[in-house]
């Protein structure tokens, strides 16, 4: 088959197409994919160029998310047919594993898959659409709902806005009522998120995110009688040296939400602000197969977009990733072999 392969970590030039890669074959419990859509996100980049503490089992086909039709099923697997649409829940939670990084993943023509990680795909929900939703927009949900709590009323600033992950946060804030303020690194990426649902737009190539909300927003103030500034919530996932600006930005009880580093995951910090201003720092990690189906639902009634940038074939996937790790992306990236 053909696919896309990582033999050894480095730059971008260690992702080799292949045309000649061998077929998977499906054993006891599993399903082989025939792949019509595989969305790249930035722990591809992570995994391309190596993780500390995580070892890749080499060769490895990268790309997380997977969608497409069964092809094969396996000894064992009841329930599903050849042909069925199905999305894989990257996240194995029986054994174990991460589709494109334990296992291979979605750049190849044909994928094998637990068949306890399918789930079925609506007749509304397109394979590109499906493709987009595991992993940005599941972890998204989960950090902005189950984690994060956003409600009506709360002024959320959402830092890497236009990113997979970004686009998700902005239309879940302005689902749950509240005032998006969205940071952005161009002019153009701004306006597409205002048409997005965003009601004010920092562009930070230009400006201190953080002097813009005091200037904007009123800075916050360290005692309960004094009239404070700031926003209630702030969505942070680069990490870096956004982190104690981040912080800065927060009114008295304000909260900060993680769900990754992509700039730096040992950032300078500064307890005095979380214990002077009562911050709480809340952490969110993936998501659970019911937020999928909550996904489904958003994107089958129209209520939320699973808005993807660009699409390649599996011969650029080299591009498809460097647009990705040079943040020249709005929205999710989706190869389809």
């Amino acid at each position: 088959m053909k696919a896309v392969v990582l033999r050894e970590h480095g730059g971008l030039d260690r992702l080799q197409y292949e045309d000649n890669f061998p077929d998977p074959v499906a054993g006891e419990g599993d399903v082989v994919l025939r792949v019509r859509a595989s969305s790249l996100n930035y722990h591809d980049v992570f995994t391309r160029r190596g993780m500390p503490g995580i070892k890749i089992p080499m060769p490895v086909i990268i790309g997380l998310d997977v969608a497409g039709e069964i092809a094969e099923i396996g000894p064992g697997v009841t329930g599903w047919k050849v042909g069925d649409r199905v999305l894989v829940d990257p996240v194995n939670r029986v054994e174990g594993g991460l589709m494109g990084e334990t296992v291979n993943g979605g750049l190849a023509e044909l994928c094998k898959a637990k068949a306890h990680q399918l789930i079925r795909l609506p007749e509304g929900v397109s394979f590109e659409q499906a493709a987009a939703l595991p992993v940005a927009y599941g972890t998204a949900l989960r950090m902005m709902t189950t984690v994060g709590q956003v409600k009506a009323g709360e002024k959320v600033l959402i830092l890497g806005a236009s990113g997979g992950v970004g686009v998700c946060c902005v239309q879940l804030a302005k689902l749950a009522g509240a005032y998006v303020i969205a940071a952005a690194g161009s002019e153009e990426k701004g306006e597409r998120l205002k048409a997005l649902g965003a009601d004010e737009i920092i562009l930070y190539t230009q400006e201190d995110f953080m002097k813009t909300i005091w200037a904007r927003h009123g800075k916050p103030a360290r005692r309960r009688f004094l009239e404070s500034g700031g926003v209630d919530v702030v969505v942070n996932y680069t990490g870096g040296d956004t982190w104690v600006n981040s912080l800065r930005c927060l009114k008295l009880g304000g909260r900060i939400l993680t769900c990754g580093a992509t700039a730096g995951y040992a950032p300078a910090e500064d307890l005095r602000f979380i214990w002077t201003f009562e911050l709480q720092v809340r952490g969110s990690n993936g998501w659970e197969p019911e937020d999928i189906q909550t996904l489904f639902d958003l994107v089958g009634s129209g209520k939320l977009k699973a808005l993807i940038d660009k699409t390649y074939p599996l011969t650029e996937a080299q591009e498809a990733l460097r647009v990705i790790e040079d943040r020249e992306v709005f929205g999710k990236i989706v190869v389809t072999p």
